[in-house]
């Protein structure tokens, strides 16, 4: 059977899904193991996240990679995605990176664990608690899999809790040329596209509505960049789409960030412009690859990105303090 020590890496499980004629029916799920509990694993597989009950698994095992990024990749795209989210309050803990910003989303609240946080593993995890602690927040931890997976096994032995995946997603750059939709037809299709260095009232106001408020700790976060770009789409009754780019890691990487539409103005077409949009500017600055994070569960929102070329780098799990979640 499975381990934690399994946990972030490529699996197949054989579950029972029924009985006929007094013999089990079997059935077998592939995908990358992003928790394990006694009652419980759940997998991430291609057609999205799927939890199976431990009483159902006949046989589960650890299956080779494929294609899977080298822990280096994943710790440059880690830093560049810091880069492109920066708390305004931070830390260190030897390479571990320690973040604030006013309890404004898990990525700009929350211990990033890669490389050596210069002490023992257990020594490390108590000095992040200390850390937030004297911040007054709750202690939450990224653990980017399977990289961090022996950080996971030690927050599990403690009972932390477990937010849903997270995907990390890539795709070279340019992207491909994006398909009209039906809808652009009925005058959608002349929404006005403008990228500027600052984002307007308006363009905060959608922020505000998707993330839950805009405390002054949520303006540096997504302003504090040096190359940064905010996509407002305008129609005839005002701003409907917004999405925010930036360039990090050394020039390479463009970040792609709050992509929303507003629900009158869903789809017509206006968050692939909205993309492609960025994506041009990326390219004009540099930029070789794009990136995005995006919870597995949003299915509308991980089809589009398929569509666009995204495929999956890396996922991680946020991970939340006991009596904190």
């Amino acid at each position: 059977m499975l381990r934690q020590q399994d946990v972030g890496h490529r699996i197949v499980v054989r579950r029972i899904v029924g009985i006929r004629e007094g013999r089990p029916l079997f059935s077998d799920a592939l995908g990358e193991l992003v928790e394990l509990s006694e009652t419980h694993l759940t997998l991430a597989t291609a057609q999205g996240p799927l939890r199976v009950p431990v009483a159902q698994v006949h046989r589960a095992k650890r299956v080779p990679p494929t294609r899977r990024p080298t822990a280096a990749a994943v710790v440059a795209l880690e830093r560049a995605a810091d880069e492109a989210w920066p708390a305004p309050t931070r830390g260190l803990l030897g390479d571990w990176l320690l973040r604030s910003a006013e309890g404004w989303t898990g990525r700009a609240n929350s211990a990033l664990p890669i490389g050596d946080p210069d002490r023992p593993l257990a020594a490390a995890v108590d000095a992040v608690e200390r850390w937030y602690a004297d911040l007054g927040q709750p202690a939450l931890i990224n653990t980017p899999l399977p990289l961090a997976a022996p950080v996971g096994a030690e927050l599990d032995a403690r009972g932390w809790g477990t937010r849903p995946p997270t995907l990390v997603q890539t795709a070279p750059l340019p992207l491909p040329a994006s398909t009209p939709a039906s809808g652009q037809a009925d005058g959608w299709g002349s929404a006005v596209v403008e990228l500027t260095t600052a984002p307007s009232d308006e363009w905060l106001a959608i922020a505000a509505g998707r993330k839950g408020g805009l405390p002054d700790a949520a303006r540096h976060v997504l302003t504090a960049v040096d190359q940064v770009r905010f996509a407002h789409v305008y129609a005839d009754n005002g701003l409907v789409a917004i999405g925010r780019g930036t360039v990090t890691g050394q020039g390479r990487w463009l970040g792609l960030s709050l992509i929303e539409v507003l629900p009158a103005a869903r789809r017509h077409g206006l968050a692939r412009r909205v993309i492609h949009e960025l994506a041009n500017w990326g390219v004009a600055g540099g930029a070789t690859h794009a990136f995005l994070q995006v919870e597995q569960r949003n299915a509308a929102a991980v089809a589009l990105y398929q569509r666009l070329g995204l495929v999956t780098h890396h996922t991680y799990l946020t991970r939340v303090a006991p009596n904190t979640a």
